[in-house]
C-alpha cells in the first residue's frame, strides 16, 4: 500500500451510522493501531509515520501503515466520543446580554461569545440526539474555484466569508461536504443561535404533528387547540393563517425600537413569567380579516409552538427530538429557550445547536421530510411550505415560515446573518451562521445573490 492511501483528509466517514454507546469501545480496538506521540522517540520516527491529530486534542502517530478507512473511523468516533463527555469549550467566556443583542451593541469579540452561548442568557430545554449519528461524507473534491460577478465585480468565498462577517459555512452537494469552514473561534462542536432559523422548526413540527394525527387539518382553527384565545384577535385565525403570517392581528417587528410589539415580546421573555407572552399575544388588537394581509410577526411563532404543545401534549423541545433530532442522527443535543422556568419554548428563536445539525436539518428538508423510508411530514408538504402564498389577492415570497427564493430554492433564515438553504434542483444544502453587526442590513454581500451564484455553480 503506497503512503499516499493513508493520509487522511477528514473526519468523517461515508454514510455511516455510529452509535454513541458502541464508540468507545470501537476506539480502544483501534488504538492498537496507533503509537502515542509521548511513547515515540522525538529523533527515531520511521519514514513511514503520519501525524493525525484527534477530536480530543492528542497528537498520534500511526506505528505502522493502516488503511485509511481505518484512520478515518478512529477520528470520526474519538470525535464523537470527544463531544459527548467533554465539557463545552466556549462556557466560560463573556457574554452580552439579550437587550444588547437585540439594540446591536455588542462590540465584535462579545457579540460572537454570546452568540454561542445564548444558553446562559435564559432557561433552556434540551432537544436531545438519538443513539446513533449520521456522519456526513466529505467530498474528495472539495470546493476551490468558486466566483460569481454582481455590477461587473467578482467576488469568492474568501468575500463572502469576511464582508459578511460568516462565522461558520457548509456546503453540502449530492449529500456530501464540499466545504466547511469555521470562524472566530467556532469549531465543530460549537452551537450557535439559531435566531428565526427556528420559526422553519417550529412551522414543520405543525406539519409533523398533521401527519402523526394530532392536528387534524391546516385549516382548523386554533381555538380548538388554544382555547385561551377564543374571544381574542386570534379567534377565527386557523393553522394555515398562522403558518403564513396572515392571521390579521396587529404585530410591530422593529427589532431595535424598545416600544415594538417584539420588544414587548422580549421583556415578557426576560420577566420569566409563566404564560407572560401569550397574556401579550392575546391582549393585541386586530388590524384586518384573517388571510387579507401578510405581516412578518415573531409572536405568531409562539402561538405556532404553543399549538404544537397543545395538540401533541409534549414540549416541543421533545418533539422536536422524537420526529427529527434523533432520527436524522444528529451529532449533538441542542437546546431551545423557554419563556419561563420549565415552561414553553420560545417559537421564534433561541435554538442553539452544532453546524452540521442545522445542515442535517436542510436535508430533511430537502428529502420532502422522509427519515430512512419513514415520512414524518405529510406527502407534499415542503412544495406547500417553500412557495410563495397568495394573501388577500397579492403573491407574497414566503411560505409556511419559510422564505422562497430562486427557482425552487427556499431558505430558513434568521437575523445577524443565519442561513438554513435548500435548492432541491441542485440537491444542495448550505448552512451558514454569521454575527453581522446589527439585526439586519449589514450583510456586506447580498446573501440572496451569494446562494444563487452558488446554486448555478452546479449546473
Amino acid at each position: 500500500m503506497a503512503l499516499r492511501d493513508v493520509v487522511v483528509q477528514t473526519h468523517h466517514i461515508g454514510s455511516t451510522a455510529i452509535s454513541h454507546t458502541k464508540a468507545k469501545p470501537v476506539i480502544d480496538m483501534l488504538l492498537l493501531e496507533v503509537i502515542s506521540l509521548e511513547s515515540l522517540d522525538q529523533n527515531s520516527h520511521p519514514p513511514h509515520v503520519n501525524r493525525v491529530i484527534a477530536a480530543k486534542g492528542h497528537h498520534m502517530y500511526i506505528s505502522r501503515i493502516v488503511p485509511a478507512s481505518i484512520i478515518a473511523m478512529l477520528l470520526t468516533l474519538t470525535n464523537l466520543v470527544s463531544a459527548a463527555e467533554l465539557p463545552y469549550s466556549h462556557a466560560d467566556e463573556s457574554i452580552g446580554t439579550v437587550r444588547e443583542v437585540y439594540d446591536g451593541k455588542l462590540y465584535p469579540d462579545i457579540q460572537v461569545n454570546t452568540f454561542r452561548n445564548i444558553d446562559r442568557l435564559f432557561p433552556t430545554r434540551t432537544v436531545a440526539r438519538g443513539e446513533t449519528v449520521n456522519v456526513l461524507p466529505v467530498s474528495d473534491n472539495p470546493l476551490q474555484a468558486f466566483s460569481y460577478t454582481v455590477d461587473d465585480q467578482t467576488y469568492d468565498l474568501y468575500d463572502v466569508l469576511a464582508m459578511n462577517r460568516v462565522s461558520g459555512m457548509v456546503i453540502i452537494p449530492n449529500g456530501e461536504i464540499l466545504f466547511e469552514k469555521y470562524l472566530v473561534g467556532n469549531d465543530e462542536h460549537t452551537r450557535w443561535m439559531s435566531m428565526s432559523v427556528v420559526k422553519s422548526m417550529t412551522a414543520t413540527l405543525i406539519g409533523a404533528a398533521i401527519q402523526d394525527g394530532h392536528i387534524n387539518s391546516i385549516d382548523d382553527p386554533i381555538v380548538d387547540y388554544l382555547p385561551r384565545f377564543a374571544g381574542s384577535a386570534y379567534d377565527g385565525v386557523s393553522v394555515r393563517h398562522l403558518l403564513q403570517m396572515s392571521s390579521g392581528v396587529a404585530w410591530n417587528e422593529t427589532y431595535t425600537d424598545p416600544t415594538s410589539d417584539r420588544r414587548r415580546m422580549l421583556e415578557a421573555q426576560i420577566g420569566q413569567q409563566p404564560g407572560a407572552v401569550l397574556d401579550l399575544m392575546a391582549s393585541l388588537p386586530r388590524a384586518a380579516e384573517p388571510g387579507s394581509r401578510w405581516n412578518y410577526s415573531t409572536g405568531e411563532t409562539q402561538l405556532a409552538g404553543a399549538l404544537v404543545q397543545a395538540a401533541t401534549g409534549k414540549p416541543v423541545a421533545d418533539y422536536l427530538s422524537e420526529k427529527i433530532w434523533s432520527k436524522m442522527g444528529m451529532e449533538a443535543d441542542a437546546n431551545w429557550w423557554l419563556q419561563s422556568p420549565n415552561g414553553l419554548e420560545v417559537g421564534g428563536s433561541g435554538l442553539s445547536a452544532t453546524l452540521r445539525d442545522y445542515a442535517r436539518f436542510g436535508l430533511f428538508m430537502l428529502n420532502d421530510g422522509v427519515i430512512n423510508d419513514e415520512r414524518v411530514l405529510p406527502e407534499g408538504w415542503m412544495d406547500a411550505a417553500s412557495t410563495p402564498k397568495v394573501v388577500g389577492g397579492e403573491t407574497i415570497d414566503y411560505g409556511y415560515m419559510l422564505w422562497p427564493l430562486h427557482g425552487r430554492s427556499y431558505a430558513a433564515e434568521g437575523i445577524f446573518g443565519q442561513y438554513v438553504f435548500v435548492d432541491p434542483d441542485k440537491d444542495l444544502v448550505v448552512a451558514m451562521w454569521g454575527a453581522q453587526p446589527k439585526p439586519i442590513g449589514r450583510a456586506g454581500l447580498n446573501e440572496y445573490r451569494f446562494l444563487q451564484a452558488l446554486s448555478g455553480f452546479f449546473d
